[in-house]
């Protein structure tokens, strides 16, 4: 059991204590802000977490107050905020600025951020360089990196700047051209590739390994090989965490779900119904009324 948190012992600027979470849940996480030692503490002692991207102040807030230990500043945000196909298109640049308003408006969860798609490739020196954009700019507290075992010196290379690193393998994103697109990965032979990558970039340093589109044998295999917290996203029920991307768990995205994912709202009529009593109001000369107007 570690020791309660000290306050900051060199100030901690305005308006930054924490905001108890009303509805966390009892013994997951402290009130204050969440750690990347809470998350191995739910590894150690067999307990769960739940992580949600957000990218706006709004969804942060929501997600925050609701408990949600962890949330991501996904490269996503290409896909479900800027309307492109890919995660590929998005710079550093924005991933900076969503993460900003994401760590703005979060005063509990801790917020990851993506390295996106060419900003940490090309080297080591690279990934520091883009990370540390991330924490002082993005003001996130760690980032999470796609790629396996090829990429252990550059996680160790983050761990040595005092950087973070969530490690991301299986399916991932950025390289869907060169897997051939949307397919689960680690099926059969392959799953020890799998498995070998998460244990290397572990021992390099990450504090926690996410596993994207993987069967859940081999999700259970690396989560048995890594002393770290796992993650899972279409990985089974076997992960110390789960994540979704929160347009895909709130019914906000329209078309077809990946079959990963379970769909707890549907803001997306609720939002539609909204719009449309709003015009119809308009249309209809009552909105404004009497009580609207100065």
């Amino acid at each position: 059991m570690t020791s309660a948190e000290l306050p900051a012992p060199y100030g901690a600027g305005a308006g930054s204590t924490p905001a108890p979470a009303a509805d966390a849940p009892a013994g997951a996480t402290p009130a204050g802000r969440v750690r990347i030692h809470h998350l191995q503490q739910a590894k150690d002692q067999g307990t769960r977490f739940a992580m949600l991207t957000a990218y706006d102040q709004y969804a942060a807030q929501v997600f925050d107050e609701a408990g949600i230990e962890v949330l991501l500043v996904g490269d996503s945000a290409a896909n479900n905020v800027l309307g492109h196909a890919t995660t590929l298109p998005i710079t550093l640049d924005e991933m900076i600025l969503f993460s900003r308003a994401v760590s703005r408006a979060a005063s509990r969860a801790l917020v990851v951020a993506d390295l996106p798609f060419g900003s940490y490739e090309v080297s080591p020196e690279q990934a520091v360089e883009s990370s540390v954009r991330l924490l002082k700019e993005g003001l996130v507290h760690a980032v999470k990196m796609e790629g396996g075992a090829a990429y252990a010196d550059t996680v160790r290379a983050l761990v040595r700047a005092g950087i973070p690193v969530m490690a991301h393998v299986g399916f991932t994103p950025q390289s869907e051209h060169a897997l051939g697109g949307y397919r689960v990965q680690g099926r059969g032979e392959a799953s020890q590739r799998i498995v070998d990558d998460a244990v290397a970039l572990a021992d390099a340093g990450a504090f926690c390994v996410l596993m994207e589109m993987v069967p859940a044998a081999t999700a259970d295999a690396v989560d048995a090989a890594v002393r770290v917290p796992t993650i899972g996203i279409g990985a089974g029920p076997g992960t110390t965490g789960q994540v979704l991307v929160w347009q895909d768990m709130a019914g906000l995205r329209g078309g077809r779900q990946a079959r990963f994912v379970k769909q707890y709202a549907e803001v997306r009529t609720v939002l539609a119904d909204a719009a449309r009593a709003y015009a119809d109001d308009v249309r209809a000369g009552t909105f404004p009324g009497p009580e609207h107007t100065f």
